[in-house]
């Protein structure tokens, strides 16, 4: 019998020390390093005998068909996932406690369940009563889901492999779940990447799709081995605030589709309700005539988007001022800040900075770097912005405002909900598809906008004499009074 070798292994990233230690190296966080036996996958006993058997091998030049996709019935779910589940695929789910992973799940295998598909729901937390009362609050207990409550992969494989083969199983979740292949505790990073590692295999080997239910950490990103989601297909990310009833489903990684897809979905009380225009949704509680306020058209993955920047500047009476962010990079915060300073004139550096997205959407893309802008100088000189204005565009270090990619369709959404002009780059007003209607306010960089908007009103708790708000953008950009 093969020796065992133990060793310390950290649950956050999977780096392996032979000693101890309460910093891991390679992630540097603390108390993060668990023992467990790394002598080898498969006990001896259980190892296989037979010799490798030989494989076909095939040309480049041959044709493969379409791979087939099977419809959730949920349109938010198929646009996140390319158009539906592909056979023998394996899902990655992650998402906050209480987010409502399990609620979307089970919204999803309802459906298909009911479409005539057989569809196996099997949970590692709880038992199949409490999956039960969820379905009934929900009012999918006469779907005809298969339902059990197991942990081994083992006898999960074998019960699945009896009978037809189910179109969709859903594991609820993977750090629940052990195998008797390795000996360590369940939830360690050996059990997790082995778990799934017999899990995709049976994927593979019936055709059945899989989605795999993960937890995630402190800081957002999903727990166990970076590898996992190396070796499954699709990894989706289910975000929102506690305070707010939307739920972003975003494609992180997806082999048969699009990344950086979102599907965009309303927690009530019959569970997830898909929201199929969330532009409106996102402004249906804007604030028309505040200053601070700034409409950014953007796009996420192929949908364009329409949201709400809201930004606040305040006096400060600390030594270091605030920076707080909510729903944007705080990095590209920093970013706009020096540049209004440094080419702009505009002295931030007495004043809190609070930016904040509507609507609980995390935006990830650089074409934000405008309307932020606006909102940060709007705040500022207490001027209001055009309530019927939309904003995008990149803001480069030297000041210039640079054009992002599809600028047709930001703009033919932006005239769908009733806005009448658009603050964009120059280099875009001459792209191909048309202005959709608006009028267009072209800027070749960032001082002639805070000049504009500077010229609407005066800088918060002065009085400008009606004869110097001429004379209020000159003084602006020298960063006087």
């Amino acid at each position: 019998m093969a020796k065992n070798t133990l060793s310390f292994v950290c649950q956050n990233c999977g780096a392996a020390y032979n000693r101890w230690q309460g910093k891991c190296e390679s992630c540097g966080e603390w108390n993060t390093l668990a023992e467990e036996d790394t002598s080898g996958s498969v006990p001896v006993s259980i190892r296989s005998k037979r010799k490798g058997r030989t494989f076909a091998l095939e040309s480049l030049s041959g044709r493969s068909p379409d791979a087939p996709r099977l419809s959730s019935g949920m349109a938010e779910l198929d646009r996140v996932t390319g158009g539906g589940f592909v056979r023998g695929s394996v899902l990655l789910v992650g998402g906050d406690p209480g987010i409502g992973k399990s609620t979307l799940l089970t919204q999803a295998t309802s459906l298909l369940a009911r479409a005539g598909h057989r569809v196996v729901y099997i949970s590692g937390e709880e038992a199949v009563a409490q999956v039960r009362l969820r379905a009934e609050r929900l009012g999918l207990s006469d779907a005809p889901v298969q339902l059990a409550a197991e942990t081994s992969v083992e006898d999960i494989v074998s019960t699945l492999s009896e009978g037809a083969v189910p179109r969709l199983i859903v594991i609820d979740s993977i750090q629940t779940m052990w195998t008797d292949t390795v000996e360590s505790a369940p939830g360690t990073v050996t059990q997790v990447r082995a778990s799934a590692q017999a899990l995709i295999r049976f994927a593979k080997k019936t055709g059945a799709a899989i989605i795999l239910v993960g937890h995630v950490t402190k800081d957002g990103q999903i727990a166990g081995p970076r590898v996992v989601e190396h070796m499954v297909d699709a990894v989706m990310s289910f975000e929102g605030e506690g305070s707010q009833q939307f739920r972003i489903l975003r494609a992180v990684k997806n082999r048969f589709g699009p990344t950086d897809e979102i599907g965009v979905f309303e927690m009530t009380g019959l569970g997830l309700r898909e929201v199929t225009n969330p532009s409106e949704l996102f402004l249906s509680e804007r604030d028309l005539g505040t200053p601070g306020t700034a409409v950014f058209a953007g796009i996420e993955g192929t949908r364009p988007v329409l949201v709400e920047l809201q930004a606040l500047v305040a006096p400060t009476s600390l030594g270091t001022p605030r920076r707080a962010v909510v729903g944007w990079d705080p990095s590209r915060l920093s970013m706009v800040l020096a540049v209004l300073e440094a080419h702009c004139g505009v002295k931030l550096s007495g004043h809190d900075v609070y930016l904040n997205v509507a609507g609980g959407l995390r935006i990830h893309e650089p074409a934000a770097d405008l309307a932020a802008a606006a909102a940060l100088v709007s705040s500022l000189v207490n001027a209001q912005l055009p309530t019927d204005a939309v904003y995008f565009g990149e803001i480069s270090l030297s000041g210039v405002v640079r054009p992002v990619a599809q600028t047709p369709a930001r703009l033919k959404e932006a005239a769908k909900l009733g806005f009448q002009r658009a603050v964009l780059p120059e280099s875009a007003r001459g792209e191909p598809g048309g202005d959709a209607g608006l009028s267009l306010n072209a800027v070749n960089s960032l001082t002639t906008l805070v000049a504009e908007i500077a010229a609407r009103g005066s800088r918060r708790g002065e009085s400008t004499p009606p004869a110097e708000k001429n004379a209020t953008p000159a003084r602006f950009r020298r960063g006087e009074g």
